[in-house]
This record gives structure tokens, sequence and C-alpha cells, in this order.
């Protein structure tokens, strides 16, 4: 399968980041990735949508959870279009097309992207309906389980699928949960004024910086493990740009210039692995 070029153009328009890597993987691999990657955004930009009120998101992330529960091999992208249509000037384009990135995948593996973004799907579901309340570090790893961990799990059997490679699925973990406590960090201020806090109750940035590093930490030796090839090829460049923004952030600045993150890119695509 040759990944359509308008699904490489909203993935390149939803994240450069995302799209380099993506971008150099070799057919098969690339199309699943994709997949897994577009489907997770459509539904991470209704969760984190400014204006949709919780109600509709929750409403919207268990429609899509359990359409993609339902699906069959006659499933089509109209099976996801339609019921989402009335909603359709709502939300942006990735997040409506969630059933053409479903269909990306390779057959023998687009089963696992649906139950990936079907059960991941459902709990954003649930931290809408609960208006992402963290209480303490138990609420947290929840939450980055949730919404980060399992697509580490996710990436680690789209490898195996692919390859054979197989990994610590603890560290798997770990590598999704560092990368989005770094985030966290980074949108800190732009959460609040939404309402949203996910430090527990009580944290500085300091104790949140403490936690990614320690998630980070079992990200570095994720990656360090992975054979030369295409999954170590992947994860080395967003695993380097969060120890970036990591470093910055905790040095003062509100997040890694734009040349900055282009010029680490292109050191990273540009040296052998």
């Amino acid at each position: 399968m040759q990944l359509c070029k308008s699904a490489l153009e909203v993935l390149e328009e939803t994240s450069r980041t995302f799209f380099i890597p993506i971008s150099r993987l070799p057919s098969g691999l690339q199309e699943a990735v994709a997949s897994a990657y577009l489907c997770m955004r459509a539904i991470d930009e209704i969760e984190d949508h400014p204006t949709l009120d919780a109600a509709l998101k929750v409403k919207l992330l268990k429609l899509i959870s359990l359409t993609l529960q339902s699906a069959t091999q006659e499933f089509t992208p109209s099976d996801l279009a339609a019921p989402l249509y009335e909603y359709k000037d709502l939300i942006p384009e990735v997040s409506y097309r969630v059933g053409e990135w479903a269909l990306l995948a390779p057959d023998s593996i687009a089963p696992r992207v649906w139950d990936a973004t079907a059960a991941m799907s459902d709990r954003m579901a649930h931290w809408a309906d609960i208006n992402w309340t963290v209480q303490n570090e138990h609420d947290l790893n929840q939450y980055t389980f949730s919404v980060a961990g399992a697509v580490g799990l996710l990436l680690s059997d789209l490898w195996a699928w692919y390859d054979g490679t197989q990994t610590n699925r603890l560290h798997a973990i770990g590598f999704g949960r560092g990368l989005q406590a770094v985030n966290i960090l980074r949108n800190h201020t732009e959460d609040l004024t939404r309402g949203v806090d996910f430090y527990p109750t009580g944290w500085t940035n300091e104790q949140m910086q403490n936690y990614a590093r320690q998630n980070l930490a079992m990200a570095d030796a994720y990656t360090a493990a992975l054979p030369i090839g295409p999954a170590l090829d992947f994860c080395r460049i967003p695993l380097a740009l969060a120890h970036a923004t990591l470093d910055a952030l905790s040095q003062g600045e509100v997040k890694l210039s734009r040349s900055m993150v282009m010029n680490l890119v292109t050191q990273l695509t540009s040296s052998p692995v």
C-alpha cells in the first residue's frame, strides 16, 4: 500500500516533527505508523479542542470508539464520516477524516490500530468527563498511560509486526509517558488558561521535570535496545526533541525555537544511526 498524498499533507500540517520520521519509514511500516499517528491525533484534537464542551467531547470520543469496535472487513471511511458529519464544521479535518486514517494501515495490522484508537478514545472520554482531574502521581500515571504510554505499546507491536523487533514493554510505556510529560510541561500555562491542570495537587515545575526525566530514562533504555533499522530511526527523533525541550524548559525558556527543532532534526536525519 502506498500512503496517499492527502494523508501525507495532513500529517505534515498536523505535525512537522512526526512527519519527518514517518516519511522516512519503509513502505508498509510507513502506512501503519501514519495510520496510528493520524488516528491518535484525530481523537487528541477532540480531547484538546478549545471550544467544544466536555459533554460533546465525551459523545464524539465514545462514538469513534464504538464505531471502531464494531469494524469488520467491510469497514469503510463513511462508517465514521456519516455519524460525524453534523459536527464537521466544529472539529478539525484530521478528526473528521479519522475513518480514512484507520484504513491506511495494511490489513494484517489495521485491527491493532483500531483497537488502540478505540481504547484510547474511551480513556480520553473518561478524562474529559472528569475534567482531567489529576490529584496525585497515581492519577498522573493513569493519564499519561491513557494518552501516551499505550502509544508506546502500539509502536512496539508495529515494530514486531514489521520485522520481528522485540522490545521491553515497560520501557515502551516509559517512552510514551516521558514524551507526554514533556508536553504537559511545555503546555502548562496554556492548559491553565482553559481550566485544565495535569500537575498533581501541589506539584512544582521541578517535580514534573523530575517525573519527565524518570520516564525519559526508560525511553533512553528503550531506544538504546533497538537494533539498527526503521524503529530506531523513528524513535530517536522525538526522544531527542523531548530531551532538548526539557532542558530548555528547566533553564526557564518557554519552548524550543522552530530553528532549534529543525537543526536538531537535520542533525539526526543526516547522521548514521
